[in-house]
């Protein structure tokens, strides 16, 4: 591996994000045991649980020393006071800044609010002192909205971050493969997106789950690279890694400098710790080897 990707590589795996549910959070009885201090998590607003259970999880995470970031599923979300309210008690009791504002994988809205834009629209976040916030991507299309769709919201996104006073960037779903992210990058640089990307990668995790949730987030290409890696009862069982994800768009960025990926998001497919694990040694490892090439 070369200097520059091994460079690449490094900022990539540095400081990596990564998400949990509430129900997981039940069987967790510390985060610290699983993650390093300091880690950005993720908490997810799943059909079938409430805001509150995720601004629940998100307070304890901030008592345990890691940064959370609430999903605000906008079909989940049934009026503008439960968003307000929530957002209170984030920053009163979790001290947090960052959120999530995506539409939410329910099929029929709970309440007002049908897409992220709505959301975003009324102004809640910025009124209640949050600083970051994360939108949706989808590297490889989504089954609920269709492409002329996806394009005309991140149109309008890039435009609403002039009228925000938060950070803005966007955080995309797994993906097994780096061709479809690279291709997409080069869609967003087309249609004029001046937002950062996290790119979602899958922790480690059995291939036969790996393709569970590719069929279930409606994750198009890859799934042909998992077929082929599926061909046998045997394989199915077989623990899959992104290492080679990673060092292709590692390679991707120290070839591109004017790449607007910005860093990694860990979706623990296999399990929380299993994918901690691995990533702290790759983190490990990429930073013993950048400082013997710096």
């Amino acid at each position: 591996m070369s200097d520059s990707i091994q460079l690449a590589l490094n900022q990539l795996v540095k400081g990596y994000s990564v998400e949990t549910t509430p129900g997981a959070a039940t069987k967790i009885p510390d985060y610290r045991y699983i993650l390093p201090p300091g880690t950005t998590v993720y908490v997810t607003l799943l059909p079938g649980s409430s805001i509150d259970d995720t601004i629940s999880v998100c307070i304890r995470l901030a008592s345990e020393g890691f940064n959370p970031v609430p999903h605000y599923a906008a079909r989940q979300l049934s009026n503008q006071q439960k968003v307000a309210a929530s957002l209170q008690r984030f920053r009163e009791e979790a001290g947090g800044t960052q959120v999530l504002a995506l539409a939410g994988s329910a099929r029929v809205p709970v309440g007002e609010f049908d897409s992220s834009m709505q959301l975003l629209e009324t102004g809640l976040f910025d009124k209640m002192g949050i600083t970051r916030i994360g939108v949706a991507g989808h590297p490889e299309g989504s089954p609920d909205i269709s492409q002329h769709q996806l394009k005309d919201a991140l149109r309008w996104k890039n435009h609403f971050r002039e009228r925000t006073d938060a950070q803005m960037y966007i955080v995309t779903q797994f993906c097994f493969q780096a061709q479809p992210v690279i291709q997409w990058e080069r869609e967003l640089i087309e249609l004029g997106n001046d937002l950062p990307v996290h790119i979602g990668v899958p922790g480690v995790a059995t291939v036969g789950t790996l393709i569970k949730h590719a069929v279930a987030c409606g994750v198009g290409p890859s799934m042909n690279f998992l077929k082929k890696q599926a061909r046998s009862a045997t394989k199915l069982l077989k623990n899959s890694t992104p290492e080679r994800l990673l060092h292709e768009l590692a390679q991707h960025r120290a070839w591109n400098p004017d790449s607007i990926i910005e860093q990694l998001h860990v979706f623990p497919l296999g399990g929380l710790r299993k994918s901690a694990e691995w990533f702290e040694h790759i983190q490990s490892e990429a930073e013993t080897r950048s400082k013997s090439v710096a």
